[in-house]
């Protein structure tokens, strides 16, 4: 069995372990998500006075916790596979797949989506932009920055997805295995 030299081994685990750290530091988010509606259904139903902030608090939190989560569920393959067809290819002809999916649309993607983002990201906060899908009018733009960390996550996480897959289509063997999250 080849072995891959050691950086190349580097970039993979350094990239991975960004990702293992984060990813549970972004699950946090789900902390504010359930304490907006525990305190709306209570406001709500027991002194019929509902917020006017809850709702946008659940909308940017839960959008934060998806976006800010993909990454860790690129790690894990946790993403959309058509199984029934994927488990009968070769290891090695996953690898090509794979890196031709990374190469050709994943990676382009995000950047271009990083970038574009970023763009927005600066021009919400020049103007303060705020919300206007209630009263509350709470300021969005750091969930437009959640779409740029997202993007720039995503590409990171997507060039060591990109080297493991390459390995694989040069080989046939898996590089570094993960657990395999069922959603």
């Amino acid at each position: 069995m080849a072995q891959p030299s050691a950086a190349y081994l580097g970039i993979i685990r350094v990239i991975d372990k960004i990702t293992e750290w984060t990813g549970p530091i972004f699950m946090l988010i789900v902390i504010p998500l359930i304490l907006s509606n525990v305190v709306e259904v209570f406001m709500r139903y027991v002194f019929k006075d509902p917020t006017i902030w809850a709702l946008d608090v659940t909308t940017m939190s839960f959008g934060a916790l998806f976006m800010l989560g993909s990454a860790f569920g690129l790690l894990k393959g946790a993403h959309v596979r058509t199984d029934m067809l994927w488990d009968k290819f070769s290891e090695k002809k996953k690898g090509v797949i794979d890196s031709c999916a990374y190469i050709f649309f994943f990676l382009p993607a995000m950047a271009i989506l990083c970038v574009s983002s970023f763009d927005d990201f600066l021009y919400s906060m020049s103007i303060n932009e705020k919300s206007n899908s209630g009263a509350w009018q709470p300021i969005i733009w750091p969930l437009r920055a959640v779409i740029t960390v997202t993007t720039g996550m995503l590409f990171l996480q997507g060039i060591s997805e990109l080297l493991k897959s390459l390995w694989a289509a040069r080989t046939g063997e898996v590089l570094v295995h993960h657990e395999k999250i069922e959603v």
